[in-house]
């Protein structure tokens, strides 16, 4: 499901948009630093800032994440199951450590924090054409 092709775009060079909804169907976006590849089938989401968004994910269940290649621009959409949530463990370090690469690029060394690494099987992707 996930290629190759795919995983600059999950590097952390660009942000990623993140798209749930509520109970009544009212849709959140949020950009969030980090889609981290697990395997062919798995994400993990970085849990920095985004309350109202697990409020809705774990809620559903569900959500959409936008990727984006920093060398070429090409996107695609990730239909997401929501798995569990690890707070600590190999993944978790991982991401935290690529985090805090990111935070130091980006001059927020004292604001980033990885709460959580959030796991998700990916059900379908979509390439993003443009045209």
């Amino acid at each position: 499901m996930i290629t190759e092709e795919m995983i600059p775009g999950m590097q952390g060079a660009l942000p990623s948009a993140l798209a749930t909804v509520d109970e009544s169907g009212t849709p959140n976006v949020s950009y969030i630093s980090q889609v981290f590849y697990v395997d062919d089938r798995h994400v993990a989401l970085s849990n920095q800032f985004f309350n109202k968004s697990l409020r809705n994910i774990t809620s559903n269940g569900i959500a959409t994440v936008n990727i984006v290649r920093p060398d070429n621009l090409k996107s695609w959409y990730l239909e997401l199951k929501y798995k569990e949530s690890k707070t600590d463990g190999e993944l978790f370090e991982n991401m935290k450590m690529q985090l805090d690469a990111i935070a130091s690029m980006s001059g927020m060394e004292d604001v980033f924090k990885l709460h959580a690494s959030e796991i998700f099987e990916v059900v379908k992707v979509d390439e993003v054409i443009m045209s």
